[in-house]
C-alpha cells in the first residue's frame, strides 16, 4: 500500500492507464485512507458529469461571423496590434480549417471506433458470445450475451479492477464499461466476482435487484425465475432495488425475490430454524406467517444475528420493534447515548451509531465489537 495520498494518480486510474499492479495498488490505498477516498469521490462525480455534457454543432451563421471577423480584424492584428497581409490571414483561415477538420476527425474516429470489451478466457467446455464458441480467448462486448452450458465455465476480466469466473448453465451479458462503472447483467446462473477497486465501481443487474460492490468478493446466483442468492467472502455488497436496500458483509448472505427485491442479510452460521423463518418474514404475503416468523427470529437469534435484527427494526411495524429492540440489546448492549425510545422511533444517528459498534458495520475507521468471540 502507498506510504502517502494517490490524488495525483486519480485521472491515470479513473482511464485506466495504470499498471494492474500499481491499479491494484491505489485501490488498496483508497479502500483505507478515508482523505483520498473523499477526494476520489469528488473526482469521479466530476468525470461523470462531465459524460453527461451533449456534444452540440455550430450553427451555421458562426462562419460568415468568424470569415468578417477576420476581414475586419485579423487575428494576427488583434495579437500584434499590426495589420496583417492578405497571404497571412489566408495561413490564419487555413489553420481554422485544419483545427476544425482535425477536430470532427478525432470525434468521428473516437465515436466510430472499436468498443469497449472485456476479455474472456475458457476454463472448461465450450463457453460462447453470442454463437461464436470460445476456443481459447475471446472479447466480450457491451450488448453481447456470454453463455455456458453444462459442461463449460469461463473467466471475464473486468477491466483492470478485477475477475468474474462464470459458472455452468449460466448466462451474463455486459451492459456498460467505461472508467467511472462496469455493470454486468446475470440473467440465471451462478458467478464469483473477486474485485479490488474502491467501492461502486462494478455493478451487477439481476431480474430481482442490483448487487453494488463496496470492495468485496462473492457468489451471486440466479434461478430460472429470477431469484437471487449472494454470498460475500469478503468486504461488503451492497443489494438493492428502487428504495429498499441491504448492505451484506464478508459471511453473510440475503436473498432477492423478483417484484420485491433484497430481503434481510444474515450470517450463514445461523441456525437453519432462524434462516426458515427469516425467508417467511421478507417474502411472505400472509400477515400471520410474518408475525409468526418474527417470533421465531427473535427467540432463535444470537449474538452474531444482531445485524440481522438491526435491519428488522427499520422493516417491521412499530408495535414489533420493542421486542425486537429488547433481544438486540441483550445480545448486544448499545452504546451510551442511544436510548430504547430514540430506537423505537427509528433515530437515524442512533441507529448509525449502534450499527458502528458492530462488526458488520462498514467503516474503517469505526470501533467493531467482533461478534465471533461473544
Amino acid at each position: 500500500m502507498f506510504t502517502r495520498h494517490v490524488t495525483r494518480k486519480f485521472s491515470a486510474y479513473l482511464h485506466e492507464e495504470l499498471s494492474p499492479e500499481e491499479n491494484r495498488r491505489v485501490a488498496e490505498h483508497l479502500i483505507g485512507c478515508n482523505r483520498c477516498r473523499v477526494e476520489f469521490e469528488r473526482v469521479r462525480f466530476g468525470m461523470r458529469l462531465a459524460q453527461q455534457l451533449p456534444i452540440m454543432t455550430a450553427p451555421q451563421s458562426v462562419w460568415p461571423e468568424i470569415d468578417a471577423a477576420l476581414r475586419k480584424e485579423p487575428v494576427t492584428q488583434m495579437i500584434t496590434g499590426r495589420r496583417s497581409r492578405p497571404a497571412t490571414r489566408l495561413a490564419i483561415a487555413a489553420s481554422i480549417i485544419v483545427l476544425l477538420v482535425g477536430s470532427v476527425l478525432i470525434i468521428r474516429s473516437f465515436f466510430s471506433g472499436a468498443q469497449p470489451s472485456w476479455a474472456v478466457a475458457r476454463l472448461e467446455g465450450t463457453p460462447r458470445i453470442g454463437s461464436r464458441a470460445i476456443v481459447g480467448e475471446g472479447n466480450l462486448r457491451v450488448g453481447q450475451w456470454l453463455e455456458t452450458d453444462a459442461g463449460s465455465r469461463a473467466q471475464i476480466d473486468v477491466g483492470t479492477i478485477g475477475q468474474v469466473e462464470v459458472d455452468p448453465n449460466t448466462r451474463v451479458r455486459l451492459l456498460e464499461t467505461k472508467p467511472t462503472e462496469h455493470r454486468l447483467e446475470l440473467a440465471r446462473g451462478r458467478m464469483s466476482a473477486r474485485v479490488w477497486a474502491p467501492p461502486r465501481l462494478f455493478f451487477v443487474n439481476t431480474p430481482s435487484g442490483i448487487a453494488e460492490d463496496l470492495g468485496c468478493a462473492y457468489t451471486l446466483e440466479v434461478d430460472d425465475d429470477g431469484n437471487s442468492i449472494l454470498h460475500v467472502t469478503s468486504g461488503w455488497v451492497s443489494l438493492q432495488l428502487t428504495n429498499r436496500e441491504s448492505s451484506v458483509p464478508a459471511g453473510a448472505a440475503c436473498a432477492t425475490r423478483r417484484g420485491i427485491g433484497p430481503g434481510t442479510p444474515y450470517f450463514e452460521d445461523a441456525s437453519e430454524g432462524f434462516r426458515s423463518a427469516l425467508a417467511k418474514f421478507d417474502f411472505s404475503a400472509d400477515k400471520m406467517s410474518k408475525d409468526s416468523a418474527l417470533k421465531i427470529i427473535i427467540g432463535e437469534a444470537h449474538a452474531r444475528d444482531v445485524m440481522t435484527l438491526w435491519y428488522l427494526l427499520s422493516r417491521v411495524d412499530a408495535s414489533e420493534r420493542g421486542p425486537v429492540y429488547d433481544r438486540m440489546a441483550e445480545l448486544v448492549p448499545p452504546p451510551e447515548a442511544v436510548t430504547r425510545a430514540g430506537i423505537l422511533s427509528l433515530n437515524q444517528q442512533m441507529l448509525e451509531r449502534w450499527k458502528e459498534k458492530l462488526a458488520f458495520a462498514p467503516n474503517p475507521n469505526s470501533p467493531k465489537l467482533n461478534l465471533k468471540k461473544i
